[in-house]
């Protein structure tokens, strides 16, 4: 079945122009479409224009050319529906600390124009797992509370989309794998998500597919399994009981790494080369192989690979 697209970006543009005159583009030409119910992940480096692109999706920021349409709306006709169909949870905490969790969510729901008959509050705490802090002042909270609270807030008029601004940042490991329990819970119920990351593993865990930004350009855009495979080199490393005859070039692409007396590393292309064949060389020389560590690289490499100059 065809997923609808419920986000599509043409030709975005946004430009500044910094104190000597001269013009920085922090978007350029951003093309891209984020699909109904997928987990979209938007990685780059600092200044690679990932905040820019969230904040005119906010209406923060005034984009300078281009066409946004978000779940059917066009961003220039009809920018109160666009924020309506977008949740946005922020990198930093931004709620008064002496409203409970469940003021918090009344007040922004309120702020939504959401009736008091339609709103879902307690739903809402319990699947951010709050049900229990729900009448304690915020500032109380543990901090993966407060994150918590943080996705609660922007789900209060029950969006379509939500994006996930550095939504772990400075969380602890058990807090960070509790808050994504959450995230792929409300996935689950049809709810699109978009994820800004700086830790990779966990996009490369989460996101179905991933756009790349660098310098306010798409450098790569495709499913997570696709990008890794870019990836040509394998690396891998044998225990072995005696040293391997073997060098460069002793079969396809191959590049001895550590060659000694109980462990051979080597890389190769992937492409070029199968592991099966590097292992019969190797037994056909009476070594006996104790262990096999393979490592086919990660999106860190990509990322590296595709941001770097």
């Amino acid at each position: 079945m065809i997923k609808k697209s419920v986000l599509s970006v043409k030709n975005l543009n946004k430009t500044y122009s910094s104190k000597n005159s001269t013009i920085v583009k922090a978007l350029n030409n951003l093309n891209l479409e984020v699909k109904e119910g997928e987990i979209f992940g938007l990685l780059g480096p600092n200044g690679a224009g990932k905040s820019t692109f969230i904040n005119i999706l906010a209406g923060t920021v005034i984009k300078t050319s281009g066409e946004v349409n978000v779940w059917g709306f066009s961003l220039d006709k009809n920018p109160r529906q666009v924020k309506a169909s977008i949740g946005i949870v922020p990198q930093e905490v931004n709620f008064d600390p002496f409203f409970s969790p469940r003021q918090l969510l009344d007040l922004q729901a309120g702020l939504y124009g959401v009736k008091k008959k339609d709103r879902i509050t307690e739903v809402i705490l319990k699947l951010v797992s709050l049900e229990g802090q729900a009448d304690s002042y915020a500032r109380s909270l543990s901090g993966g509370m407060k994150r918590r609270l943080l996705v609660a807030k922007a789900l209060v008029h029950q969006p379509p989309i939500v994006i996930l601004d550095e939504p772990t940042a400075g969380v602890d490991v058990e807090l960070r794998k509790k808050l994504w329990e959450n995230i792929k819970s409300l996935n689950k119920e049809g709810v699109t998500i978009i994820l800004t990351t700086h830790y990779l593993n966990e996009a490369e865990e989460m996101c179905d597919r991933i756009a790349i930004l660098n310098k306010g350009n798409l450098v790569a855009l495709d499913s997570t399994n696709n990008l890794i495979n870019i990836i040509q080199n394998k690396f891998v490393k044998f225990l072995v009981n005696k040293k391997v005859a073997i060098k460069n070039g002793s079969l396809k692409s191959l590049e001895i790494i550590i060659n000694e007396e109980n462990q051979l590393s080597v890389s190769y292309e992937k492409s070029k080369l199968k592991i099966d064949e590097l292992i019969n060389f190797i037994k056909k020389q009476g070594i006996e192989i104790k262990d096999i560590l393979t490592d086919d690289g990660d999106l860190e490499d990509v990322f590296v690979r595709l941001t770097k100059n």
